[in-house]
């Protein structure tokens, strides 16, 4: 995995010098940018170089770092805050910082704070690459009629001939085969704008496939192969009975 990507703010070079050192030595997995003493070249900073990671000192003159982050449209890297004044520990908090670490900086401290930062970094960078590739495999086999499940186990190629229904339930998408049922951690809603014509939307929580419909009952159900029965709602009731006429 690619280095984790930092930036360092403090007005006194001597506090960044020592941070520098102690980053370097602890944490090879972290490659410091840059280092800077005004917050007005840091602003700058962060957004031509988009850190990972920020450590930041509290007490700056004209912008102090709870100043400079308001500047900041959007905080998408971690911040460890830098101080020599514990009561600011608690509204650091409240900012969101991932943590803070107190002046003169204990070994123990930084250990700790950076590897709550790392986390949520790696996390994060998960997160993003099972995105990307879901988007590029989308793409790819967009024409192939197949549905892409992303699942605890990896990902499935599944042709939308085999699927009966898909099926919304706490967030998660129960996708209904014949023999089988694929549990994903995507909602309804993503597969939903993926899937051919011949998948229809007959409740919130449910999209049959129209070419599995062997019955309609009146008193709301639409039943599928294998005796499935499906809830229709009112609204969609009519549409669905105007499709086979």
């Amino acid at each position: 995995m690619s280095k984790i990507k930092a930036i360092l703010v403090d007005d006194e070079i001597s506090n960044l010098k020592g941070l520098e050192l102690k980053v370097n030595k602890l944490f090879p997995e972290i490659k410091i940018l840059k280092a800077y003493q005004k917050p007005e070249d840091a602003l700058k900073g962060i957004l031509e170089l988009k850190p990972d990671l920020l450590f930041l000192d509290i007490e700056m003159p004209r912008i102090n770092g709870f100043e400079l982050l308001s500047k900041l449209n959007n905080i998408d890297f971690q911040v460890i805050f830098v101080t020599a004044y514990s009561e600011y520990a608690l509204e650091a908090i409240k900012k969101s910082a991932i943590d803070y670490v107190l002046k003169p900086i204990d070994n123990d401290d930084l250990v700790l704070a950076v590897n709550k930062a790392k986390h949520v970094i790696y996390d994060k960078r998960q997160s993003d690459t099972n995105s990307k590739m879901v988007r590029l495999l989308n793409d790819v086999i967009e024409n192939s009629n197949k549905i892409i499940i992303p699942t605890a186990k990896g990902v499935s190629f599944i042709p939308q001939d085999e699927v009966l229904h898909l099926e919304g339930y706490e967030g998660y998408t129960k996708i209904h085969l014949q023999d089988n049922v694929i549990i994903s951690s995507y909602n309804l809603g993503k597969f939903e704008k993926n899937l051919s014509t011949k998948f229809f939307k007959c409740h919130k929580s449910h999209i049959i496939n129209l070419e599995k419909v062997r019955s309609f009952e009146n008193e709301g159900y639409v039943v599928l192969e294998n005796s499935i029965r499906i809830p229709i709602s009112r609204a969609n009731k009519k549409v669905f009975l105007s499709l086979f006429k």
